[in-house]
C-alpha cells in the first residue's frame, strides 16, 4: 500500500504533473497563416488502349464482322500459306527500295545491288514460288515479278561505298537520293548492334512480335509497315504491315477507324486477328484491294463483301 495519502471525499483534486504548465502555442500562431491540409493526389489511371477499345466496340456494334470477311476473302482469292522469302536484311533493304514506287522498279535496284557489290561466299536465295506445273510466280503480297535467284549483296560494301556511287547503283528505284543514305544508316544500325561485322537479322526470330517490331522501328527511316513486312515474310511474326491496299479495304469495310493512323492502324489489326489468321490476313486484303477494290474505280459488282462495306453503306452490319 503507498505512503501518499488518499484524499478524502469532498477534497478538492490534485491535478496532474504538468497539467499546471502553459501549453506551448501552435507553431503557426502569430504567423496569419494555417497550415496547408494534406492533400491526398488521386491515382493517375493508365491511357485507355485505342486499338483495344477500337476492337471491344467493334465486338459490341459488329458481331463477327472481321472472321466473316475473311472466310469470304478465302473463297474468293484462296488461303495463302506462308513461306519464307529472302534473308531479313535483304527484305529490309528490298522493302526500303520498294518505298512510294512500283515492286517492279525496286527490283530492278535490288539486282544492281547485287551486280555492282557482288558476295561469292553467300547462299544463293530464292525469291519467286515454285507452281506445281514447274512455272513460277511472284511471292504473295508481291506486286512484281519476284527477283531472279541469286546471292544477297555484300553489305559491308553497300555500307561502305561512296554514297553518291549507291544513289548511282539503285537509281532505277525512284527516289535514290533519300533511299541510299537510309539503307547504309540502316546497315550501320544493325552491324554496331550486333557488335560485329555481322548484318544478319535472325535474332529478331526469337523476341516477341511487338518487341521485334520496335527494335527495327529504332533504325531511322524505318517504320511500322516496313518493320512488320521483314518479320512477317522472313520469320512468320503474326504482323499486320499496312499498306496502301491494306489501309484503303479495311476503312472501306470499317474495320478500322476512318481517321484512323498509321501507327493505330497497325495496332488496331494486332487486336482483331487471331494470330494464326495474321499472314492470310494479309495478303487477302492486299489481293481484294488490287483485284477488286480499286483505288478509283473498284468493282462493287464483283465484291462478295458489298453488304459489309460501309463505303457503299455507311450503316452496314
Amino acid at each position: 500500500m503507498s505512503g501518499r495519502p488518499t484524499p478524502g471525499p469532498g477534497a478538492p483534486r490534485q491535478p496532474a504533473p504538468g497539467a499546471g504548465a502553459p501549453r506551448r502555442p501552435a507553431p503557426w500562431v502569430g504567423t496569419g497563416r494555417r497550415p496547408a491540409e494534406r492533400v491526398t493526389k488521386p491515382r493517375r489511371r493508365r491511357p485507355p488502349d485505342p486499338a483495344a477499345a477500337w476492337r471491344r466496340r467493334l465486338e459490341r456494334t459488329r458481331p463477327g464482322v472481321v472472321g466473316d470477311i475473311l472466310d469470304r476473302l478465302v473463297v474468293l482469292h484462296g488461303r495463302p500459306s506462308w513461306e519464307r522469302r529472302l534473308d531479313a536484311t535483304s527484305e529490309l533493304v528490298l522493302t526500303i527500295l520498294s518505298q512510294n514506287t512500283a515492286d517492279l522498279n525496286s527490283e530492278r535496284a535490288f539486282q544492281a545491288l547485287r551486280d555492282r557489290y557482288p558476295a561469292p561466299q553467300a547462299p544463293v536465295e530464292v525469291h519467286r514460288i515454285p507452281a506445281a506445273d514447274g512455272s513460277e510466280r511472284a511471292p504473295d503480297g508481291w506486286g512484281g515479278v519476284g527477283l531472279d535467284p541469286g546471292r544477297p549483296p555484300d553489305w559491308l560494301a553497300v555500307e561502305s561505298a561512296p554514297t553518291d556511287e549507291l544513289v548511282a547503283t539503285i537509281r532505277s528505284g525512284g527516289l535514290a537520293e533519300q533511299k541510299a543514305p537510309r539503307i547504309q544508316e540502316a546497315l550501320r544500325t544493325i552491324r554496331a548492334a550486333r557488335g560485329d561485322d555481322s548484318y544478319s537479322l535472325d535474332f529478331l526470330a526469337d523476341l516477341p512480335a511487338r518487341e521485334a517490331r520496335d527494335w527495327l522501328t529504332r533504325i531511322p527511316g524505318i517504320g511500322p509497315k516496313t518493320a512488320s513486312v521483314v518479320l512477317l515474310f522472313c520469320f512468320g511474326t503474326p504482323l499486320m504491315p499496312v499498306d496502301t491496299h491494306v489501309e484503303r479495304v479495311s476503312k472501306r469495310l470499317g474495320l478500322i477507324p476512318p481517321g484512323a493512323s498509321l501507327a493505330l492502324a497497325h495496332d488496331a489489326w494486332l487486336e482483331l486477328v487471331p494470330e494464326d489468321r495474321m499472314y492470310e490476313a494479309h495478303v487477302s486484303l492486299i489481293h481484294h484491294g488490287r483485284a477488286v477494290c480499286a483505288a478509283r474505280r473498284p468493282r462493287h459488282d464483283a465484291c462478295p463483301l458489298a453488304d459489309r462495306c460501309r463505303f457503299l453503306d455507311p450503316k452496314a452490319p
